[in-house]
């Protein structure tokens, strides 16, 4: 039986890819909060557009510090921030509660970023 070392398995260097992602963006939530206006984040399209930059902001500068190409960077932080912008929409007819807002766009956004790496995996999986 022979081992596969953490370096040498790209499945496993995939996953922590994105599991880095996650926590940069996590980071960067918590750093970044605090920097925007109450009164901004009291507003639920506001609140949802700070969020958004927040984890991008952490998120691209951590993909920039691991030396990813930009457009691998732009093309990240689209899929983070395309569901934000897409549902803001129903948010402002009014179909869509704050709270709801913030929910489905953090559900569509993950599967988003991993469709993103699964679509450029020579690229995460090296």
């Amino acid at each position: 039986m022979t081992s596969v070392s953490v370096r040498r398995s790209p499945l496993l260097r995939f996953v922590l890819h994105y599991l880095e992602m996650v926590v940069a963006m996590v980071v960067g939530m918590m750093a970044l909060a605090p920097l925007w206006p109450d009164a901004w984040l009291a507003r639920g399209d506001l609140h949802a557009v700070a969020m958004a930059v927040d984890m991008t902001v952490a998120m691209a500068a951590w993909m920039a510090i691991r030396r990813h190409a930009w457009p691998r960077i732009v093309e990240m932080s689209a899929a983070m921030v395309l569901p934000f912008a897409v549902l803001l929409v129903p948010y402002w007819l009014g179909a869509l509660s704050a709270e709801a807002l913030m929910i489905a766009a953090h559900v569509v956004m993950f599967p988003l970023m991993l469709a993103a790496m699964i679509w450029r995996r020579a690229d995460y999986w090296h």
